[in-house]
C-alpha cells in the first residue's frame, strides 16, 4: 500500500492535470484561484485574498492586474480605506468560471461512478477535514 505522502502527491498531480485540461483560456492556477475565491464572495479586499490564498500582496497585485486587463475582474476603492481596492468578478469572469465548471463536473461524474454513496460521503469528510486543517494553518501563519 502507498504511503499518505505518495497518495497525496499523486492526487495533487492528477488534480493539477485535470485543472489544466479544463482551462480553456489558459489562465494561471493563481488566476483561477483568485476568480474562484471571488465567485464565493461578492467583494474581496486584496489583503484578505492574499491571506486566504497564502501568497504575498505583491504576487496577488500582479495577478489582479492581469485579470483586470483580461476583463475578468473590476476594482473600486474601498469605502473604509481608499487605498485598498474592492475586487469584483465581472460578467466575463463569471462566464469563464462557468465554462471551467463544466469540466469540473466531469471530475465529479467520475468520482460518482467510482465511489459508492458511503465512500463519497467518507471521501468528502476526509477531504474537508484536510482542507480545513491546511487553510487553518495557512491563516494562522498570516495572523
Amino acid at each position: 500500500m502507498n504511503s499518505i505522502d505518495d497518495v497525496l502527491r499523486d492526487l495533487q498531480c492528477e488534480l493539477v492535470a485535470e485543472r489544466n485540461r479544463v482551462n480553456p483560456k489558459e489562465i494561471s492556477w493563481l488566476q483561477y484561484d483568485i476568480l474562484h475565491l471571488l465567485s464565493q464572495q461578492k467583494w474581496q479586499l486584496p489583503s484578505e485574498m492574499s491571506t486566504t490564498l497564502g501568497i504575498s500582496r505583491t504576487k496577488l497585485s500582479k495577478a489582479l492586474k492581469v485579470l483586470k486587463l483580461m476583463g475578468y475582474i473590476s476594482q473600486k476603492p474601498s469605502g473604509k480605506d481608499g487605498r485598498e481596492l474592492l475586487t469584483l468578478l465581472t460578467d466575463d469572469g463569471h462566464e469563464l468560471l462557468n465554462g471551467i465548471e463544466i469540466g469540473h463536473n466531469q471530475l465529479s461524474a467520475v468520482a460518482s461512478k467510482l465511489f459508492t454513496e458511503e465512500e463519497q460521503t467518507q471521501f468528502a469528510k476526509l477531504v474537508n477535514k484536510l482542507s480545513n486543517a491546511l487553510r487553518s494553518d495557512r491563516m494562522r501563519v498570516h495572523e
